[in-house]
């Protein structure tokens, strides 16, 4: 059998590293990754990009830990490297802060972190109407940086990468023997998922360069993340919202919010306003499936649907996918040996 083609759809975080995991782990394999947008456009460009897990609650925690421990391993691997900052990517110290004490003092992921810990009580002096607290060292990704940088390590491995929308994944059957569906929320339409929905974000970036540990609102809605250039402040979680549009009034909750944590932040100079619909469900679709049509069969892998919760699970969730993948191809080879038979 000639080399098999494989097409993924979709260029953000997922797409990216699912093509980049296939050609690692597939090498006879041609990957062709083909996307209506491509960085700084994608939905990807305008996450915080935190190393903090969103729990999926139709997701064992097991495997949503084990996605976690390979992204974090993979990302502190490049950031302990010369190309920490090319890829935007750097181990940034803070705290998470609670009004109350959470039901779950340990998260599933505090052992995957660096240095988790309770707060100490002269550390909550800082946030007087918190009364409980996290502190630890994680990752952050600076995301078009880390973008373009996966986007570099593709070409340099021979992933070929098009413009194009793909309205349904059926047209790509004549070209390709395999499809990886990492179209966000873009798979909503493409696959007619209705499980999956937007939860709009508007995040402010500023430059604020006295900021240096992050901190974040138990609840999640409260963010303050340092990045190599620009902070990033957060946030809202508007489920069903698909307006791309900037809210003023919601720039204005924001900063206010974000001020109220840390007021130094009154100072902030150089605001930029982003919005991304974070593609949502209740677990992550990562998954085999085979269409067909008239005796004719195009083997899909999907993965979509993470959420807020992306950049913490990429690169464990583009494994699965590869390997999932790689059964694929190995099917397609097995009938084709049978076929010469």
């Amino acid at each position: 059998m000639a080399a098999p083609k494989v097409a993924v759809v979709g260029a953000g975080v997922i797409g990216l590293s699912t093509a980049l995991c296939i050609a690692e782990t597939c090498p006879g394999c041609s990957v062709t990754v083909l996307s209506e947008q491509f960085s700084p456009n994608t939905t990807s460009d305008v996450a915080a990009g935190m190393l903090i897990p969103h729990t999926y609650p139709g997701t064992p925690i097991h495997v949503q830990k084990q996605w976690f421990k390979e992204t974090f391993a993979y990302l502190f691997a490049i950031s302990n490297s010369a190309e920490a900052s090319e890829a935007g990517i750097h181990l940034v110290s803070g705290w998470q802060v609670f009004k109350n004490t959470p039901k779950e003092e340990l998260p599933f992921w505090s052992d995957v972190v660096l240095g988790f810990r309770p707060m100490s009580k002269a550390e909550l002096q800082k946030f007087p109407q918190h009364r409980f607290g996290q502190a630890f060292t994680t990752l952050k990704c600076d995301c078009p940086p880390y973008l373009l940088w996966l986007e570099k390590r593709l070409k340099a491995t021979g992933v070929q990468m098009y413009t194009r929308k793909v309205a349904d994944l059926w047209e790509l059957h004549s070209e390709y023997n395999g499809v990886v569906n990492c179209a966000g929320i873009g798979a909503r339409q493409l696959v007619g998922d209705e499980k999956l929905f937007p939860i709009r974000g508007q995040v402010l970036k500023v430059h604020a360069p006295w900021v240096k540990n992050f901190i974040r609102d138990g609840d999640g809605l409260t963010y303050i993340y340092p990045g190599i250039h620009r902070v990033t402040l957060g946030g809202t979680r508007e489920k069903e919202s698909w307006s791309l549009s900037p809210d003023p009034g919601t720039t204005k909750d924001i900063f206010d919010r974000c001020c109220t944590l840390e007021p130094s932040l009154r100072g902030a100079q150089d605001i930029e306003v982003k919005v991304g619909l974070r593609p949502s469900r209740q677990h992550v679709r990562l998954q085999r499936e085979v269409l067909s049509q008239g005796g004719v069969q195009l083997p899909v892998v999907h993965n979509y649907g993470h959420g807020a919760g992306g950049f913490s699970v990429h690169r464990g969730t583009a494994k699965e996918a590869a390997r999932l993948v790689g059964e694929c191809i190995a099917a397609l080879q097995g009938s084709s040996s049978r076929a010469k038979l």
